[in-house]
């Protein structure tokens, strides 16, 4: 199997793809800010390879699919904001930082790692999973910014997808709230974090394992074809009334 590059593997869903991935038997290849969380995913992990950077500096991406190899089999990019504020509240510098590390972040990754993709791709096309929110299907308050630049995250994929077939397979993932760190502001609040569970049909919050078992799935093999999908790991909310 070839390496899977992912941004932001050292915590929450990230982290929760790189377990299911390498329970897989894929070597991988994290990269992220915080060296000494690096470190230790990749022990804990074994067989992964590191590289320490900011997705906000456009030459990290470069540097990052250099160290990962000439041939992948797959990329993630797990990096996101949880920015949520009313209209009048945003200004231009958090719209544009949400784009920046959501949307540009992940051209910029699959930019980079195209030759890499493709010349690993192999029968089954190298896959490519990129992250959004049910806030794009569904419209919820102070989700402006956010949902935004998520909604770019789709577009992209569903552009990119088109363009680089049938060597690579780009997927989306759409998840409700998750009880991840990046969340913690909203679920450490034990009886907020329960009236949004209510929300749900399936009457809790996510997990990040649920999230990574339909990650690691569209990376794989199993996923050969499957491309250009956006896809729910959201609890039914996108889709389901539980409540008249």
């Amino acid at each position: 199997m070839e390496r899977v590059l992912i941004y932001g593997g050292t915590g929450g869903i990230g982290r929760a793809t790189a377990r299911a991935l390498r329970a897989r038997g894929y070597p991988l290849h994290l990269a992220a800010r915080d060296a000494a969380k690096l470190e230790e995913a990749a022990d804990h992990l074994g067989d992964t390879t590191i590289s320490a950077g900011d997705v906000t500096d456009p030459g990290f991406f470069d540097h990052a699919t250099r160290e990962a190899g000439e041939r992948l089999g797959g990329l993630v990019y797990a990096v996101g904001t949880i920015n949520l504020r009313h209209l009048p509240r945003l200004t231009a510098e958090d719209v544009e930082a949400d784009f920046r590390i959501n949307a540009l972040g992940a051209f910029l990754a699959i930019q980079a790692a195209a030759p890499a993709l493709k010349a690993g791709a192999g029968e089954a096309g190298a896959g490519v999973v990129l992250f959004s929110t049910v806030a794009v299907a569904q419209g919820f308050p102070s989700h402006a910014s956010v949902a935004m630049a998520k909604g770019a995250v789709e577009g992209l994929a569903l552009s990119l997808a088109a363009e680089l077939a049938p060597q690579v397979r780009i997927n989306v993932v759409a998840p409700s709230l998750t009880r991840t760190p990046l969340a913690a502001a909203i679920t450490g609040n034990e009886t907020l974090a329960q009236g949004i569970a209510q929300m749900h049909a399936l009457q809790r919050l996510g997990r990040p394992e649920d999230i990574a078992a339909l990650a690691g799935f569209l990376v794989s093999e199993e996923a050969a074809w499957i491309t250009g999908q956006i896809i729910g790991a959201d609890g039914g909310r996108a889709m389901l009334r539980t409540k008249g």
